[in-house]
């Protein structure tokens, strides 16, 4: 009987095929404090891989699959057009998947082991030039109703502070402290950081609450950007937000909330900062992340050389 009662300790205790995904995602979700969104994309990616290797999550256990499959599954997505970044970046969710299957008992061999990444090329991140960001912020774009206001605020947070999409949609009023002029946002894995406020930031986020308030929407509302309507602002609803209003001033074929991050750490670099300084406004783990933005500084140094050097 002890052998019975042994054996379904050991059968629980292990991840078994239909609760392995569940279980991974909860823990992307819970234990590594991912955004919705980074948790969907995981899940995605690794479900992708399974279907691609005709085989079913709930099912079929992973220890059937051969680094062979996952070498062809690489192959496939590239020639499909993906660029190797973004094979990189479907190849981690599967990583991740794997390391967790492995901490958790559930498999014995990990057949990334033998995978190598696919080499991707120096990414150079775009970026709106300070003209442009000057005459969309300097400018009549934009009038003094409650949603031109509230749009010139969303702006204005991305470009001041460098925030990411996800930390500005969950930012709360209570965040923003006037008194030390600085607001706290919550960024991956749950760390917390503290960013200072220009004094133009904080003159917009003033007169957005006023108006807030004046329309009655949602006063006891934690979430600091609302619709019109009184509902919390949504991701969809910033892209759009920010594609509108970048489209006045530039022709960047990409305009979204990253490139405003993107803009402001360059704009930043560009001025004399420090590149540590800038790793910590932005909330990257480690300095490797900011050291893409060091490609654009050196581009502009680059160009004055050619202007200014007699011989250049």
């Amino acid at each position: 009987m002890p052998d019975f009662f042994c054996a379904l300790y050991a059968y629980f205790s292990i991840l078994h095929p239909e609760i392995m995904l569940a279980s991974f995602i909860k823990y992307l979700s819970v234990e590594k404090g991912y955004s919705a969104h980074t948790v969907r994309s995981y899940g995605d990616d690794v479900k992708q891989f399974y279907i691609f290797c005709g085989l079913d999550p709930e099912k079929d256990h992973p220890d059937k699959i051969t680094h062979r499959q996952i070498r062809y599954w690489l192959s496939s997505i590239i020639s499909n057009g993906f660029t190797p970044r973004s094979a990189n970046r479907k190849l981690s969710s599967l990583r991740a998947y794997y390391r967790y299957l492995l901490r958790e008992g559930a498999v014995k061999i990990n057949p990334l082991s033998r995978i190598i990444s696919p080499k991707s090329g120096k990414r150079v991140p775009s970026f709106v030039g300070e003209d442009e960001m000057n005459s969309l912020l300097d400018s009549d774009h934009f009038s003094n109703d409650f949603v031109e206001v509230r749009d010139q605020l969303v702006i204005g947070l991305f470009y001041f502070t460098g925030i990411r999409l996800s930390e500005l949609v969950g930012l709360t009023v209570e965040k923003i402290d006037f008194s030390s002029k600085s607001v706290k946002v919550i960024g991956k894995g749950n760390k917390e950081r503290v960013l200072p406020l220009h004094p133009e930031l904080i003159l917009l986020i003033s007169n957005y609450l006023k108006l807030r308030d004046e329309l009655s929407l949602n006063k006891h509302e934690r979430i600091l950007f609302l619709t019109e309507k009184g509902q919390p602002i949504y991701s969809k609803l910033v892209y759009r937000i920010v594609k509108e209003n970048l489209s006045k001033v530039t022709t960047l074929e990409k305009k979204s909330p990253h490139v405003l991050r993107h803009t402001f750490a360059t704009h930043l670099l560009n001025h004399g900062a420090e590149l540590n300084a800038i790793k910590e406004l932005l909330g990257h783990a480690n300095l490797s992340a900011t050291q893409i933005y060091t490609h654009s500084s050196f581009e502009k140094l680059k160009k004055a050389y050619k202007q200014a050097h007699p011989r250049a």
